[in-house]
């Protein structure tokens, strides 16, 4: 199959850019559910001209239903984009990607989306869904699951749609609020994921970022400290990254810690601690929940983020060493793949 796929890409250069684009349309019109052609075409950054003789296209085929209302995605449509994955990503050199990121940094798996989150909606949404899918495929029976926050694990909560209730597993936010916006919250986003699997959930009633003398009292509540336990006790954490100084200035840290921050060289957040190039930790917030110690101890630590400008930042994640499985995009993935080991 590899060598079929790089034949047409030498043959039929312009074949991949048709199936990247058809591929594309039916995947913007399944996640939207039912939209109407100039907002499709606003979205996937094409003239209404073009985007009407290429659904005109799959109309006729049958894989797009389009009425008054706007356009859906038909069932053969839907089969179709299930077929195509596989396919998609062979024919993008995707595959190859995953295994290079794989092998380079030790990981169990690597999920690679195409596109750049950073300018289009629909690659972060499909972002969401491919975290999804890898969250349900490590789901076991009684499995505890800590969930960080913020937009991307957010689209994660969205599509996680599971065929059967999961009664007997647990969601659980990893740290307390950002004090951001609800939705991005880990609390709220783990009360979307029990709901849309059927499990249960728990809350951790507690700012995110605590000095050390509340830290010291409130984990002697004994629930805080109760709850603080089953966190720490997870098997499967899913978690965002983030660019250290943007995290820095969402947590409102103070001038003289980003000024260090900035000194020490850190590129990346994840749980709390700030990460250089090289993967080592160079600041710690004091947080309530997940510690780096536990992270060393999960079972399964699943990392979602994409964009070009956080490939820096996945990369020094990455290089920590206890990632077991990445969620990224095309656009993150090549700029992480050119950098140097």
């Amino acid at each position: 199959m590899r060598s079929l796929i790089d034949l047409q890409r030498q043959l039929v250069p312009d074949l991949l850019e048709t199936v990247r684009l058809r591929y594309s349309i039916l995947h913007q019109v399944l996640v939207a559910d039912m939209i109407g052609r100039r907002s499709l075409a606003a979205s996937l950054g094409m003239t209404e001209r073009v985007l009407r003789a290429e659904t005109d296209f799959l109309k006729e085929q049958g894989f797009l239903e389009i009425n008054a209302s706007g356009m859906r995605v038909s069932q053969s449509g839907r089969r179709l984009l299930e077929e195509m994955e596989p396919v998609l990503s062979g024919l993008l050199g995707l595959s190859n990607l995953e295994e290079q990121l794989r092998s380079r940094f030790g990981l169990r798996k690597v999920v690679i989306v195409p596109g750049d989150s950073d300018t289009s909606s629909s690659t972060k949404r499909e972002l969401g869904r491919a975290g999804a899918a890898v969250l349900l495929e490590q789901l076991r029976e009684g499995d505890v699951v800590a969930v960080t926050g913020g937009s991307t694990l957010a689209q994660v909560a969205s599509h996680l749609n599971s065929p059967a209730p999961h009664p007997t597993n647990l969601f659980v936010p990893a740290r307390g609020g950002l004090g951001e916006s609800l939705e991005y919250q880990a609390s709220t986003i783990v009360s979307a994921m029990a709901k849309r699997t059927g499990a249960q959930y728990r809350m951790l009633h507690v700012p995110d970022h605590i000095s050390e003398e509340a830290y010291t009292s409130l984990m002697h509540e004994p629930g805080v400290k109760e709850i603080v336990g089953v966190i720490r006790s997870a098997r499967i954490v899913i978690h965002g990254i983030g660019d250290a100084m943007t995290m820095a200035r969402r947590r409102r840290v103070d001038n003289s810690v980003v000024e260090e921050l900035n000194a020490e060289g850190a590129l990346a957040e994840a749980w709390g601690y700030y990460f250089d190039r090289g993967g080592s930790v160079v600041h710690k917030m004091q947080t309530a929940g997940i510690r780096l110690e536990d992270i060393m101890t999960t079972e399964v630590v699943i990392g979602v983020a994409g964009g070009r400008s956080k490939a820096e930042a996945i990369a020094a994640v990455l290089r920590f060493g206890h990632e077991d499985v990445l969620v990224t995009d095309e656009a993150a993935a090549l700029e992480i793949a050119a950098q140097p080991e």
